[in-house]
């Protein structure tokens, strides 16, 4: 068995033009933050939606005075009628607070930041950090919701999996989905628990295909065009990584860094941490499948092996 999943085609293709505001559609305009690294790619993509009156989806991170201020620049003489929130990490919404209290507009979004379980007894969160806990939206919004302003109508898509609380935002009249961190074209999203769940994430993938866009515009990287087939192509990536860890765990691994070792063996290691929580997600939903068992608690040091199948 082949233990490297075929995965979609990432294009690391991406000029973030920071500190400009770049047209990338009729009415919409992207303005990349100068935080790049390794999870944010070239940085945190802010998103300006309509004419003489816009929506603002994800301002940025806190402390990244530039951006501020290149958004307030792309903004003037416009109204902001609308700010809205994908999710809740630090590099998304922090700056919302501050343009709601400087434009008035209210702020959308799903809820506040929350793990997608609860801790086990004295786990603790590898990713807590990144979470922006202050965070309180104006307006809760659900599935399905629409938000419309002046020339604009935007319909929240509930995507959870990278974050409990995660929304994508389709743009009405167009084949365009703002798509958040949850599908990117430059790299695969991170799906870490607590706060991520990978039954989640892919039931989010499933909701993505069954709709009509075909254009995402993602927090992180470019535009990418043939979107669904693209994200069909993700899930079944996921589906062979499901796979590779249950075949290691079956070969003799126990534990995640051994999985991750082989697994991940052609990845820099630098990213094998990152690599680590992504295991703990499949792990934690083949648990749920009963197709593995653990010794004691499960957590990114505890002990698995497989679990014998009723034969049909």
């Amino acid at each position: 068995m082949s233990e490297k999943p075929a995965a979609p085609e990432f294009r690391q293709e991406f000029e973030p033009a920071h500190g400009q505001a770049v047209e990338v559609a009729d009415g919409v305009q992207r303005l990349t933050a100068p935080n790049s690294g390794p999870f944010t790619f070239h940085g945190t993509n802010s998103y300006i939606v309509g004419g003489s009156e816009v929506a603002v989806i994800d301002p940025g991170p806190h402390g990244h005075e530039a951006h501020y201020r290149a958004l307030l620049a792309a903004l003037k003489g416009r109204t902001v009628s609308h700010i809205l929130v994908t999710h809740t990490h630090i590099d998304h919404s922090p700056l919302a607070r501050r343009l709601a209290r400087e434009t008035g507009a209210p702020i959308y979004a799903e809820g506040p930041h929350r793990a997608a379980r609860d801790l086990h007894l004295g786990e603790t969160n590898a990713l807590d950090a990144s979470g922006d806990r202050e965070f309180e939206p104006d307006v809760a919004i659900g599935d399905g919701d629409v938000i419309e302003g002046k020339g604009f109508a935007l319909e929240a898509v509930f995507t959870p999996g990278h974050t409990v609380n995660h929304m994508a935002f389709a743009l009405a009249g167009t084949d365009i989905l703002f798509s958040g961190d949850h599908v990117m074209a430059w790299a695969t999203s991170i799906v870490a628990p607590p706060d991520g769940n990978m039954a989640q994430y892919m039931r989010s993938l499933d909701t993505l295909i069954g709709r009509d866009e075909a254009s995402y515009l993602p927090g992180h990287g470019g535009r990418l065009d043939k979107a669904r087939e693209f994200v069909r192509a993700l899930r079944a990536h996921r589906r062979m990584r499901e796979t590779a860890v249950l075949h290691r765990i079956r070969q003799g691994d126990r534990t995640i860094p051994e999985m991750v070792a082989v697994i991940y063996r052609e990845t820099d290691k630098r990213m094998h941490g990152a690599a680590g929580l992504s295991v703990f997600a499949h792990i934690e939903d083949l648990l749920d499948k009963g197709k593995i068992g653990c010794d004691g608690t499960p957590s990114l040091t505890a002990s698995y092996f497989p679990v014998a199948q009723p034969s049909s």
